[in-house]
């Protein structure tokens, strides 16, 4: 059983550049048709300064600074039998290409279900620009099953 007193526990404060090409390729992955996801000009004809950041694009950025392994090495995760069990966000401002996003993260819950036999650990971070502007908050769940 995953130790309840984690909750709380702080990754600190991590930040990324956003970088353009790393936008449009996600872009194009999705299936995202809007421009101003994928072409400068165009974003900045609908006044942005640079390409915007597609929602979920967070949760790769979040990946890219490692706290996803950080926190499985906490709670001791066997990677073997762990699911990323859900992910939401709730959006504050836009973000784009060229920004350099801060996220502090921390463990927000701790629980089981099943008697015991799903274990799930939830994160939270706090995204914000370079200016300080709060841009987003990420929620993660992972669960681990018992053998």
């Amino acid at each position: 059983m995953f130790d309840k007193n984690l909750v709380g526990h702080s990754f600190g404060r991590r930040s990324i550049l956003v970088e353009t090409g790393a936008v449009q390729n996600y872009a194009h992955a999705i299936g995202e048709t809007n421009p101003v996801f994928r072409d400068p000009a165009a974003a900045r004809d609908a006044g942005y300064p640079s390409v915007r950041v597609p929602p979920a694009f967070f949760f790769c950025l979040e990946s890219r600074l490692g706290v996803g392994a950080d926190a499985r090495a906490v709670v001791n995760f066997d990677t073997k039998r762990i699911l990323h069990a859900e992910q939401s966000f709730v959006y504050h401002a836009p973000a784009f290409a060229g920004d350099t996003l801060t996220f502090e993260t921390h463990i927000s819950d701790i629980y089981d279900k099943k008697g015991g036999a799903l274990e799930f650990i939830v994160t939270e971070s706090r995204v914000t620009n370079q200016d300080g502007v709060h841009v987003a908050d990420v929620r993660k769940s992972l669960v681990q099953r018992q053998l």
